[in-house]
């Protein structure tokens, strides 16, 4: 773990996802997380050039709780807060809260041309990679959170959950703990609370080793896609079936997998030998509303079409 104070101030500085007079948006639940992120913004960018975004879901007691404390931080911080109240929808809580707060932010920093900060920390990112191997299969699952994204930046992403706390308590920035963060519910919080102790109690260093881990595939990632791009050239567009059936197997999963990304689909690394498979005029659908077609011997990902209701029902 870093310093406490200037040294992390100095860290966002030089990552250079926040600069001076770059407007942001800047994403803030209450927690001590988005707090610092939101302190390191006003601190880096200026208050000029910084807006916050607080949603309130309206799904705790405590929710009115989180967005007054929100107020009071924008209010001593010098920062205009906007703050969105979706009505609450069925089906997956966690993806319809994730999807509200990042259009509204979206729609707040388009009309502002300015970027969308979220507080992710490195203890996020060494959770979302254990989580996303235990229920992704594919080389995706490893790759982690990006610093940017687009328009989304995550400065804190190097940063650890406890310098966070740190910071604010020498800061004097009060934050609310989020009561569902301590709830087994959560896939997300199974591995926190019980997989990421398990791997510290293996080895002290287990959650550094996993990040160095992350960088190292990245690297390499840079050299794969290159070659996957090459791949795909030569098999032309749409790429000769039998031109992919011809690459190295790992080759072939990597090129059917960007073509599944590049027409928005899920991971379907792991049914390339079934795509391949198909005859010179074949489909498969493969979820996520896609489905893998074979056209005069050549492999398109379309999208999956609409069941027709049955007459008389």
């Amino acid at each position: 773990m870093r310093a406490r104070g200037a040294d992390l101030e100095a860290h966002v500085r030089e990552g250079g996802l926040l600069r001076h007079g770059r407007a942001v948006v800047v994403l803030v639940s209450g927690g001590p997380d988005s707090v610092c992120l939101l302190d390191l913004a006003v601190r880096v960018a200026g208050a000029p050039a910084v807006g916050a975004l607080h949603v309130n879901y309206g799904l705790r007691d405590s929710a009115d709780g989180d967005e007054a404390l929100c107020r009071a931080l924008c209010e001593r911080l010098g920062v205009p807060l906007a703050v969105h109240r979706p009505a609450r929808p069925e089906g997956n809580l966690q993806a319809w809260a994730r999807d509200q707060r990042y259009a509204e932010a979206t729609r707040l920093a388009l009309a502002r041309d300015a970027d969308v900060a979220a507080g992710h920390t490195a203890s996020d990112q060494v959770e979302t990679v254990l989580y996303r191997l235990a229920a992704s299969p594919g080389r995706r699952a490893l790759l982690g959170m990006r610093e940017r994204d687009g328009r989304l930046v995550r400065p804190l992403l190097a940063v650890w959950r406890a310098e966070t706390e740190a910071w604010c308590a020498e800061a004097g920035l009060p934050w609310r703990e989020d009561p569902s963060n301590a709830s087994d519910a959560y896939a997300r919080n199974r591995a926190r609370h019980g997989l990421v102790p398990a791997l510290r109690e293996l080895h002290p260093a287990a959650e550094q080793n996993v990040l160095r881990t992350l960088d190292l595939l990245r690297d390499e990632a840079e050299v794969l896609d290159a070659a996957v791009a090459r791949a795909l050239e030569e098999a032309g567009s749409p790429p000769s079936l039998e031109r992919l059936r011809a690459l190295p197997p790992a080759l072939a999963r990597l090129a059917v997998q960007r073509l599944a990304d590049a027409a928005g689909g899920p991971a379907v690394s792991h049914r390339t030998a079934e795509i391949l498979g198909l005859a010179e005029r074949g489909a498969l659908d493969v979820g996520g509303g896609l489905r893998a077609r074979i056209e005069r011997g050549r492999l398109e990902f379309v999208s999956t079409p609409a069941r027709v209701a049955a007459r008389g029902a």
